[in-house]
């Protein structure tokens, strides 16, 4: 998707884990911090919002569960900075011009949700989804296996695999509306799903919802599934997070006859598609007060950015920012793609991480001098 054909919904968000002080120890990001954590000075604490006096609390038994649930990882999250002057310098600029022009730009699947969950790998909100005719899943199945490949092929050009990526969603499309489905489905998908938020989502929505930061939230998955999966893991809204994603239409009797709009790839999930957000609190009903359109989100020139691909960095294609602090999120194969993404993203966490160290980027963004 594009940043100017994108912009959607509200979201609902609640209770989560505790973060690992490994997590916030190990990032630079976040050093003078964990030496007053670590300090038994009572005067510190007050001054630390709740979601960082967890940390202390609960770290033993977070970095125990951490080592268990990652397959092969023996050692709790780390944080890789390549060149930290450039991200210092990155800070300060979107720090001066202040909270009213930062954005933040985010992937969902892998990014915003966890990749490993009890040992094996999360589901991806596309990949959730059970339709009423099972044959329907298995032909969905099919296509995955055959296009899966060419998308990381390194030798198909842009231009040829923008096509195959549209013939592919296209065809995956089709056989949602030719199988069958309907919205109770989704509700029972979600429900029997493999999938949960990274320990410290809630916090960074309730944080940047009460600094008026908006969320942009870019999938090339389904907009109605992602909204489920944030009505049921997270119970509550946020006026500042839109969606940009594949939007279904349902006939009165709840079933899917059509998809709305232009269709959302993985190569063209960017800002050129912010026209395609649309609200999430028109369904929930409990956002009160107005949200922010897309032509003012647009005039933010400054982004942050998380993804877990290299070509999640495309999210910011069509805006026209002034700084872009990216954070690039490495689940796995670690050793060989580490070097690709340390030289592509400002900052990468490694082993499927919380997201405890963007919270706490996020509030030295939106810090002022006397904070």
């Amino acid at each position: 998707m594009t940043y100017e054909s994108a912009i959607e919904e509200p979201y609902n968000l609640h209770s989560f884990y505790m973060p690992s002080l490994a997590t916030i120890c190990f990032s630079t990001l976040s050093l003078s911090l964990c030496n007053e954590l670590s300090t038994p000075k009572h005067h510190h604490r007050h001054h630390y919002p709740n979601y960082l006096q967890k940390v202390w609390l609960r770290y033993n038994s977070y970095r125990a569960r951490i080592e268990m649930e990652k397959p092969g990882s023996l050692t709790a999250s780390e944080v890789v900075i390549d060149d930290p002057k450039s991200l210092d310098k990155k800070k300060s600029a979107i720090r001066n011009a202040g909270p009213a022009k930062l954005q933040v730009i985010a992937d969902f699947d892998a990014t915003l949700t966890r990749y490993w969950i009890n040992g094996s790998r999360g589901n991806s909100n596309h990949g959730l989804l059970q339709q009423e005719n099972p044959e329907y899943d298995v032909k969905r199945q099919e296509l995955f296996d055959y296009y899966h490949p060419l998308e990381f092929s390194p030798t198909i050009p842009i231009e040829e695999k923008t096509k195959l990526m549209e013939e592919w969603w296209e065809k995956t499309h089709g056989l949602l509306i030719e199988g069958g489905v309907t919205y109770d489905a989704i509700k029972k998908s979600v429900a029997n799903a493999n999938i949960a938020f990274r320990e410290g989502v809630v916090e960074l929505f309730e944080f940047l919802e009460e600094k008026g930061v908006p969320v942009l939230i870019f999938s090339a998955g389904l907009a109605d599934i992602i909204e489920e999966v944030l009505r049921q893991k997270l119970h509550r809204s946020f006026k500042n997070v839109k969606i940009v994603s594949n939007r279904m239409v349902f006939d009165d009797e709840g079933r899917l006859v059509s998809f709305k709009g232009k269709t959302i790839h993985v190569l063209n999930k960017n800002e050129h598609a912010l026209n395609m957000a649309e609200p999430v609190h028109d369904q929930l009903g409990d956002i009160d007060g107005p949200t922010e359109d897309n032509a003012a989100v647009k005039k933010r020139t400054n982004v942050l950015l998380l993804g877990d691909h290299i070509g999640d960095l495309r999210m910011s294609d069509g805006l026209n920012y002034e700084n872009r602090i990216s954070v690039g999120f490495l689940n796995d194969n670690i050793d060989k793609s580490l070097d690709s993404y340390r030289k592509a993203f400002d900052v990468v966490y490694l082993n499927d991480a919380s997201m405890w160290g963007v919270v706490e980027l996020a509030s030295q963004l939106c810090s002022s001098g006397d904070d």
